[in-house]
């Protein structure tokens, strides 16, 4: 919590004189209008006027609702409000979003000399976040920071967390915080009748109000943070299986500490892909890398990571087992705080291309059915089609568990063929700059990691990844060669479209030698 001192609140302009205007942002699911309900009931209550608007947002967090409430004492008259916060001009701003916080603050509605910010650390991502192809997660602390001066005073804590934990929902709980900041003239009392006249959800609601009530006061600031990767369940099934599988993580010790640290994790995600054997061959390509390595080990390092990323590649059977596995139904059942007595409809969205379903097909008939336009587009007008599957349903959920069960077939078919092919090219590549320019093969392994997904953002990627490494090839005789792989690599996962991949790329044919073109 933060008050800057010395800073007396703007004069008010008479005719405005005693109204206390109050903004919140909020996105859907939040209870943004439950809560603006409750300041707005509040106000009535002990004898002021007030007003609530809003300005609904767009969906998938592409925008807040604006939620705006004014209000006065009735003594006073018949006060005018307004419609809509403006710039300067806003004595609370609560928002239930850390980056909400970080808008508010852009358009001028937090102030220093006046507004009491009140906000939420905890993120929900937005869409230009997650449409971003490498790690487009906004910078929390940097918001807390611009809250620091910006805000007159700041109030900050992980309110959504202390609402699910009293099985309530944000809103309550930011309800305490305005209570805690005393910033409105009414006592703690006056707020829980507020949520007690609501007469739903009473008991939650009021006991994540005395959490957020108790944080504010505390002045808890807790910044969003990354939580911590599981490290994997223990082992278990059968004593033969268990035995191999130990024989494998035993040739992981061995590896060098920060090679083993990354080669452990790949080794459990290319079993559960496949199974043992796949593991130790990930293992056998992983021990040839490290033969040709030197200490540090930075090159066999990245290897432990892409090439379990490459070998466990995103196909039609392993989307189709993740969707049937217990732990995402038991998941999907937790955040939608389904019980016992609850029925959960989980419905599945499936559009699957033609090249998905002959990529299923045995290897050389599915490269011949590929290279044929019109086989081609006879299966897409059959299959290429938006499908929707109900995995609570006994027949869907079958139908899916069987095509997941299919991993005996993958190495047959036509998808695994070409990840192979794929995989080997990529890692000859990589090393064929070992003995003259370490960093530039560290840096091709990394390129791995725009080859990602299912589908179109698979071909999406899969292209990126072909046109830097072609760019590579270009400066790849250059001293600064593995700095511009990073530059390369970099620009291809800032967007989706790949903009500024082609900017990177023009840039380096600028310079490139002429022969090289």
């Amino acid at each position: 919590m933060t008050i800057h001192p010395g800073i007396d609140p703007r004069p008010q302009d008479p005719a405005t004189q005693g109204i206390i205007k109050l903004a919140l942002l909020a996105v859907g699911g939040q209870g943004g209008g439950v809560l603006t309900g409750w300041i707005e009931d509040l106000a009535r209550a002990n004898g002021y006027a007030a007003q609530a608007t809003s300005v609904a947002g767009v969906a998938q967090r592409t925008g807040a609702t604006v939620y705006y409430v004014e209000m006065a004492p009735a003594s006073h008259g018949t006060p005018i409000f307004s419609l809509m916060p403006s710039a300067g001009d806003v004595d609370i701003m609560i928002t239930a979003e850390l980056m909400e916080a970080g808008r508010s603050i852009i358009r001028g509605f937090v102030t220093p000399d006046r507004t009491t910010l009140i906000t939420s650390t905890h993120r929900s991502l937005a869409v230009s976040e997650k449409t971003v192809p490498g790690d487009g997660i906004a910078n929390g602390a940097e918001v807390l920071a611009a809250a620091e001066i910006a805000a007159r005073r700041v109030i900050a804590a992980d309110f959504d967390a202390l609402a699910i934990a009293q099985g309530s929902v944000i809103s309550a709980s930011l309800f305490g915080a305005l209570a805690a900041a005393d910033v409105l003239p009414f006592p703690k009392e006056a707020f829980e009748a507020a949520i007690a006249k609501g007469g739903k959800g009473v008991g939650p609601s009021l006991k994540a109000f005395a959490a957020g009530f108790e944080a504010a006061q505390a002045g808890i600031q807790t910044p969003a943070q990354t939580k911590a990767l599981p490290h994997g369940e223990v082992a278990r099934g059968p004593a033969r299986l268990l035995s191999e599988w130990n024989a494998l993580a035993a040739r992981i010790d061995r590896l060098p500490p920060n090679v083993a640290e990354l080669a452990r994790p790949g080794l459990r995600k290319v079993v559960d892909f496949q199974d043992l054997a796949y593991g130790s061959a990930y293992l056998d390509r992983l021990d040839a890398i490290l033969k040709q390595d030197r200490a540090p080990f930075d090159l066999t390092r990245e290897a432990a990571k892409h090439l379990a990323n490459a070998m466990a590649y995103d196909d039609i059977i392993r989307v189709a087992g993740e969707k049937t596995r217990a732990t995402r139904m038991a998941r999907i059942a937790g955040e939608m705080g389904a019980e016992d007595r609850h029925l959960l409809h989980v419905t599945e969205f499936l559009h699957p291309r033609a090249e998905e379903i002959v990529s299923l097909l045995p290897a050389r008939m599915g490269a011949r059915w590929a290279a044929n336009p019109r086989r081609m587009a006879l299966i897409d007008r059959l299959f290429n089609k938006g499908r929707r599957l109900r995995t609570d349903r006994l027949r869907g959920y079958l139908m899916l568990h069987v095509l997941g069960g299919l991993k005996g077939w993958r190495p047959k078919s036509l998808r695994h063929a070409t990840e192979m092919a794929h995989l080997d090219a990529w890692l000859t590549t990589a090393l064929a700059h070992l003995p003259t320019n370490y960093d530039l093969a560290v840096e091709i392994l990394r390129c791995r990691r725009l080859v990602k997904g299912y589908s179109d953002t698979h071909a999406r990627g899969l292209s990126k990844f072909d046109r830097v490494l072609g760019a590579i090839a270009l400066i790849q005789d250059r001293s600064d060669a593995a700095d511009w792989a990073r530059r390369l690599r970099e620009a291809a996962l800032q967007d989706e479209q790949g903009k500024a991949l082609d900017g990177a790329i023009a840039t380096v044919q600028s310079f490139a030698q002429p022969e090289a073109v």
